[in-house]
């Protein structure tokens, strides 16, 4: 789990800031930016009457604005530095060997708040570049690691999906690349299993209606706090059949009545939202899906996954942030190609 949630957070980071950083700035960002999650519980008492908790918990509170500052302090540089390249290249628009890459960073210096008429400050920027690291490393590397969990528990599966992309991809290319994953339908579906079996959050974020509405006989009050359990309607056995086995073929032509590719946004029906749905949808699912499907493709098609000593997979599970492993995946990989 290290490695998958280090791997993802190498990609994200590149994604935010735009540069290829070094072992060292990568770990100080990972190390403020996993104490905010890994405290997030302890310091959700503090939103509510904040005069008071600032008295009650006056620990906690110097505690939380510490986590702050460490991040700014982290944080800050980079995006002044990437401020400065932004500058520098609008400076050299002629140069036809400008190998600049839009970063998520680029895309809030020109960003304005409409009622204020402001541009981001420095310390907004933070929030919003720790938001988008923390929101893509955890969910994603958690469903990562379920989903390569069921390959190592389920080899048959496993081989199957190697044999699909065997099939797609040529002898001797040593990765799979992203115009790859539209030719493999089989990987499709075991992430969307992977998803519906084992989704990273099994609730969503709250929410509230604006107005008193009745739903199937039950009142909702305005502006109650609702939320919807994800894990259960993805474990439904009025909806899914054997719903607790791993099955990738119930997203295929032969299982799927319509033959269409499931719709994991919910724009038709809603049998599993591991998004959210509607409007509120995660505005990053089609990243999360891009990038399982392009690290499950290349993890299987580099390496046979064992089980340790002929061990079964445990699939108990542990709230850590995000539902994962209660005993984090250990499996045997061997190189396909030497």
């Amino acid at each position: 789990m290290d490695n998958f949630r280090y791997a993802m957070f190498c990609l994200l980071v590149l994604m935010c800031f735009g540069d290829k950083l070094d072992q060292k700035q990568i770990e100080e960002i990972e190390r403020v930016e996993r104490s905010a999650i890994l405290n997030a519980v302890k310091f959700n008492i503090l939103n509510f009457m904040p005069r008071l908790t600032k008295i009650v918990f006056r620990k906690r509170w110097s505690q939380f604005l510490q986590l702050l500052k460490d991040r700014q302090e982290v944080l800050i540089p980079l995006i002044r530095a990437r401020k400065k390249a932004s500058e520098e290249r609008q400076s050299k628009l002629n140069d036809k060997k400008d190998d600049y890459v839009l970063s998520y960073v680029d895309t809030l210096f020109d960003l304005q708040l409409p009622d204020e008429k402001r541009n981001l400050t420095e310390k907004e920027m933070v929030s919003l570049c720790n938001e988008f690291l923390n929101a893509g490393t955890n969910t994603t590397s958690t469903a990562l690691e379920w989903i390569m969990a069921n390959m190592v528990k389920h080899s048959h599966i496993q081989e199957k999906l190697f044999r699909e992309i065997k099939g797609v991809v040529r002898e001797g290319q040593e990765e799979v690349k992203e115009e790859d994953l539209q030719k493999l339908p089989y990987l499709k579906a075991i992430i969307l299993e992977g998803l519906r079996r084992h989704p990273p959050a099994h609730f969503v974020l709250p929410h509230a209606v604006t107005e008193d509405v009745v739903l199937d006989k039950y009142l909702v009050p305005k502006n109650a706090n609702i939320n919807f359990m994800v894990a259960d309607m993805g474990w439904d056995p009025e909806v899914w059949e054997d719903p607790m086995a791993f099955k990738p073929e119930r997203f295929m032509g032969s299982d799927n009545s319509s033959g269409e590719v499931f719709d994991i946004t919910g724009s038709k029906e809603i049998k599993m939202m591991p998004f959210g749905v509607g409007r509120r949808i995660c505005p990053g699912y089609g990243l999360a899906m891009l990038h399982l499907e392009y690290f499950v493709a290349n993890l299987i098609w580099k390496f046979e996954w064992k089980a340790m000593d002929g061990d079964d997979v445990d699939l108990s599970e542990k709230l850590q942030f995000t539902m994962v492993m209660k005993n984090p995946l250990q499996a045997l990989i061997s190189p396909r190609f030497k």
